[in-house]
């Protein structure tokens, strides 16, 4: 069963009005998009987004006036909700990541726990999947995405292994990659897999999710009405960085100091911090070990105009 992360404390981040439209950006299992059903009055509308079919096909099982459902990628979301006839938004919500279901499910690859097909696209019906990238890569590009998304120290012996074993047969499944990680990889945290940074890595430049983010963020602030909140859920600290420095840059927009303005002239900010960032409670990760390294970043939509063009270039922001 899916649990939804942080999920009281993202329906109060988004102070959400009973007769307001919403939009939850990463419907998964839909365990978001119920609680913020529950708390909408019947002129309420609530719009769900996600790029997996098998999310698709369970938000089949809402019968709800209140709520559509749009296969889309969130970084296409302005596009998606022109799609779906939505206006001004009150509140958005986007749970970044990959779902308790995607991993338990072997056939889409993105476990090492249990043998399947090296998959890992949340769309399996588009783009490259792991084991179709693997065997292209050049072995500097492997270490490169490795280390950069995994974090992972031992990349450069990884992206070697994985090089060397596919001139002996093509990386097809999850079991192959992971024990080749196993074999190259010297030392690990205790209670982490050796695989756990590489899968975590491959599975983020696969999907692009990083640049979805990046693209994600401004046309979420441009379709939010003033008052309108953005909760935003991460998993990576990659992911976090580039919510909490995209929040902060249009909440304290950078002016040169020897830049000489009046008050009246100094440019507003086009969102306001709500609070700090929020982690999962100790009962909560012990009901849903996955919420340990959530953190959840809130902001409030302003009524200074902003343009969604101004964004954070994907890749510029990653790295210290």
């Amino acid at each position: 069963m899916h649990l939804p992360v942080l999920e009281q404390q993202a329906m109060q981040a988004l102070s959400i009005r009973p007769d307001g439209l919403y939009v939850d950006g990463t419907f998964g299992r839909g365990g978001h998009t119920r609680a913020l059903l529950d708390r909408l009055g019947p002129h309420g509308r609530l719009i769900a987004l996600d790029r997996d079919p098998d999310a698709m096909q369970a938000a089949q099982a809402i019968r709800d006036a209140r709520f559509s459902f749009v296969q889309a990628n969130f970084g296409a979301l302005g596009e998606a909700l022109d799609r779906a006839g939505a206006g001004p938004a009150q509140g958005m919500l986007f749970d970044l990541g990959v779902s308790s279901p995607q991993l338990a499910d072997a056939s889409r690859g993105f476990s090492f726990r249990n043998d399947g097909p090296l998959d890992m696209r949340m769309d399996p019906t588009r783009g490259e999947s792991a084991a179709q990238w693997l065997a292209r890569a050049e072995e500097e590009e492997i270490r490169e995405v490795i280390r950069t998304y995994g974090e992972e120290r031992f990349a450069k012996q990884i992206a070697a292994a994985i090089a060397a074993a596919r001139r002996r047969e093509p990386l097809r499944r999850t079991r192959q990659l992971a024990d080749l990680v196993a074999q190259a990889v010297r030392t690990r945290e205790p209670g982490q897999d050796p695989a756990t940074r590489t899968f975590q890595a491959v599975r983020i430049h696969v999907n692009r999710e990083l640049e979805e983010v990046s693209l994600m963020l401004p046309q979420a602030v441009a379709r939010l009405a003033p008052q309108g909140r953005l909760a935003v859920i991460s998993f990576h600290s990659l992911e976090d960085r580039i919510v909490k420095r995209f929040m902060q840059s249009l909440a304290h927009p950078d002016v040169p100091r020897d830049l000489p303005l009046r008050a009246s002239e100094m440019p507003q900010p086009a969102l306001r911090i709500v609070g700090r960032a929020e982690r999962a409670s100790r009962s909560e990760i012990t009901r849903n070990p996955r919420a340990r390294s959530a953190t959840l970043r809130v902001a409030e939509r302003t009524a200074v105009p902003y343009n969604p063009n101004i964004r954070i270039e994907p890749g510029a922001r990653w790295r210290n």
